[in-house]
């Protein structure tokens, strides 16, 4: 499907009237915990080339240089022949809030709710530790700053601030050395009339990122507005200077194209609008595989299917329903405990629905107070890395597990640019291996096979929490080591159908290409459904489609393009939590209220079995949606199969599973691999970027995209 065996110099194409147009060429970076990847497609003939190199968290552009200016190299494609915009997802967010590597931020808040992100929602993780801990907030207290202010839960200004208080807020914010500033006053949701002040008056007197709730997620409860504000503005200095000096590089360069960023519900905006709102980029990466994932869901005809990517840092898993991703209104970073809800910061922006956790190729092993194995969440990251790279990592991570089973070649790693030392991972797993009284390679495949436990964990908790039962669900399987680990994983869930898609190691990349622009936007404004007032509903949706009009017009989307969908978190009269409902598009509202409380009861009586006769219902907050589909992507197919069966290129023994002996397994190279061509595990596939590992009893079929698609048989 996605072609990489044809490497031809990029050339300006010839046109009928003699003159030279350039091609479509179009250019994806995403950047992970451990490696960062570049995607550039040929829009006319589909042909994806990529590039992979180690992510250097310090100074991240600096991998992106390297990763972009290697692969135009390799390619013979000039950077002023990529006119389309260069599309990019990153974990630099979620990364800088997990590891507390923030910008130092205040919070501005309404005078007796400094203590908000202190007291949180008073709800406990584990009811029964009592020593439950919770992550430091990323605005500290004594950064937290009042303000004598107050608005009513209708709107109405009861207390503006005045000059001298502003002016005496902006001395002593000056004073702090802040780089950023959060405002969050109480009601403001309703009315953003102070906060906007305050942001003005401070912007103008310092000079530095401002940010207010009312425009981050304007919406009910102080505890999660206050929570998404202070996490944006602990950000803004993380991802403003970045963009800036990466948008000046390519500038410098000769490309042509703008800069669009992924967003974590799966769409793309500017990276202007990015730098005003990071917070939304915290998913950026999963969500950009997610949306690779939609995309083949819909090539292959699964209409459900386990998106499964495994890096270097984390592995994902998102279930596609429909051919589509579901999305969540609020979701947590920073979990101190992975299963723990309430155990990170609550932000409340739209994301693709997945579960995260710390299981990829640097993830640490060690052996706990029990005397028992664990992997993770500790990753190793780019520096040091795992043992085996040479660059001063001691503690035994994923990736030396896999190198000491046979199931990595210690020459072929990105096809040899970066070759793995297996005497490094073989001392590393033997201080391990002492301490559990085992062998090393026994050790080695109990790293393997604790981490591929932890993952079907992760999946099936991801399932349960969907209503859904894993077992049969196709896999997709992707990332730098997702399709080492497939297999095992699938075994777990007792799923038979694998699929290894082309270019598997960089496929969040490309999903970055096939994501339409979007943009949702909410704001809160209870009223009961009953004897609504219309005009001022059709008021507020007409100033969230003004917002999205201009958020997706400033990412290059033509006006007439923009399409507008609707949705509504409602409630029972007297409930404290809502339900999400989609009930309709269009540029206006045009959906009856009578068909709006039937799909209310509807959704309703799927979740909880039944719906309440006789009671109200209320609207807490009104939702839109503002899309416009990315261009079509329609991608080179493989050549036709060659004459003759399919041949190994060597062999080398392989442990599959611990207590077993090694087993002398075929090795064949990903790119001799020909449309109809099939053969039996145990095999390995090598291509640069990655290796797909097929356990004993998995048969291969080689589709006509050059996806392999392992089943499960029996041993």
């Amino acid at each position: 499907m996605l072609d990489t065996r044809r490497v031809r110099p990029a050339t300006l194409r010839p046109r009928r009237d003699g003159l030279r147009e350039m091609g479509d060429w179009r250019l994806a970076v995403d950047i992970g915990g451990t490696f960062t990847d570049i995607v550039l497609l040929d829009g006319d003939t589909g042909s994806v080339q990529v590039e992979k190199t180690l992510t250097t968290p310090a100074a991240p552009l600096d991998a992106v240089r390297s990763g972009i200016t290697g692969l135009l190299a390799r390619t013979g494609v000039r950077p002023e022949e990529i006119v389309a915009p260069i599309v990019h997802a990153t974990t630099l967010i979620t990364n800088a809030l997990i590891e507390g590597k923030t910008g130092r931020a205040a919070l501005v808040t309404t005078a007796g709710f400094a203590d908000t992100l202190l007291i949180r929602d008073e709800h406990r993780y584990d009811m029964y530790d009592l020593q439950i801990e919770f992550p430091e907030p990323p605005v500290p207290r004594d950064l937290t700053f009042e303000v004598d202010e107050r608005s009513t839960a209708q709107g109405i200004v009861e207390r503006a601030p005045t000059v001298d208080e502003m002016d005496f807020l902006a001395d002593q914010l000056c004073d702090s050395g802040v780089e950023s500033v959060a405002v969050c006053f109480i009601n403001s949701y309703v009315n953003p009339t102070n906060e906007r002040l305050v942001a003005v008056h401070v912007r103008e007197r310092l000079g530095i990122p401002v940010c207010v709730s009312a425009e981050i997620s304007p919406q009910i409860r102080e505890y999660p507005r206050m929570m998404t504000a202070a996490c944006n503005a602990a950000t803004m200095p993380v991802i403003g200077p970045y963009l800036d000096e990466l948008r000046k590089w390519l500038a410098s360069e000769g490309f042509g194209g703008s800069v669009l960023m992924m967003l974590s519900n799966g769409g793309v905006v500017s990276a202007e609008d990015a730098a005003q709102a990071p917070v939304r980029l915290v998913e950026s990466g999963p969500a950009a595989g997610a949306l690779a994932a939609r995309w083949y869901a819909r090539r292959l005809g699964e209409k459900r299917l386990l998106a499964f990517d495994m890096g270097g840092t984390t592995a994902k898993a998102t279930l596609i329903e429909q051919f589509e991703p579901d999305l969540v209104n609020t979701f947590e970073v920073a979990r101190m405990y992975r299963f723990k809800k309430g155990s990170g910061f609550p932000v409340s922006v739209p994301s693709v629905d997945l579960v995260e956790i710390g299981a990829g190729g640097g993830s640490l092993a060690r052996v706990d107070q029990f005397g028992l194995l664990k992997v993770g969440p500790e990753s190793a990251g780019a520096e040091p890395g795992p043992a085996c790279y040479a660059q001063g990592g001691s503690v035994p991570a994923v990736t030396d597990a896999d190198l000491l089973l046979g199931l990595l070649d210690a020459d072929g790693f990105l096809g040899g640019d970066m070759p793995l030392d297996a005497s490094l991972a073989e001392e590393s797993i033997g201080v391990v291996a002492d301490d559990l009284g085992m062998t090393t390679i026994e050790t080695a495949a109990g790293i393997h096979e604790v981490v591929n436990q932890n993952m079907a964990a992760a999946a099936r908790m991801h399932g349960v929490e969907r209503g859904v039962d894993l077992r049969g669900v196709t896999i997709l399987a992707f990332g730098g080591a997702g399709p080492v680990h497939a297999c095992g994983v699938a075994d777990l869930l007792e799923s038979d159908r694998v699929v290894f898609p082309v270019n598997a190691s960089v496929l969040s990349a490309f999903g970055t290409l096939v994501s339409p622009v979007r943009i949702d936007l909410a704001r809160s404004m209870p009223r009961p459904m009953d004897g609504l007032d219309e005009t001022e509903r059709d008021d507020l949706l007409g100033e969230l489609r003004d917002e999205g009009r201009r958020v997706l017009m400033a990412a290059g989307v033509h006006e007439d393009s923009v399409v507008f969908r609707y949705g509504i978190d409602a409630r029972y009269e007297g409930q404290g939590n809502e339900i999400t409902i989609w009930v309709g598009d269009g540029d206006n509202w045009t959906v009856p209220m009578a068909d709006v409380r039937m799909a209310f009861e509807e959704e309703y009586r799927r979740i909880y079995g039944l719906a309440i006769p006789g009671v109200g219902i209320e609207v807490i907050t009104w939702r839109l949606a503002a899309t416009a589909e990315s261009a079509e992507v329609e991608p080179a197919l493989v050549s036709a199969a060659p004459a003759g069966e399919v041949r190994h290129v060597r062999t080398r023994p392989v442990v599959f599973d611990r207590g077993s002996t090694p087993e002398d397994t075929p090795v064949y190279r990903r790119e001799a691999l020909a449309p109809g061509m099939r053969f039996s595990g145990p095999a390995v596939v090598e291509e640069r970027e990655t290796t797909s590992v097929i356990r004993p009893g998995w048969a291969v079929e080689v589709a006509d995209d050059g996806s392999l698609i392992a089943t499960r048989g029996s041993r």
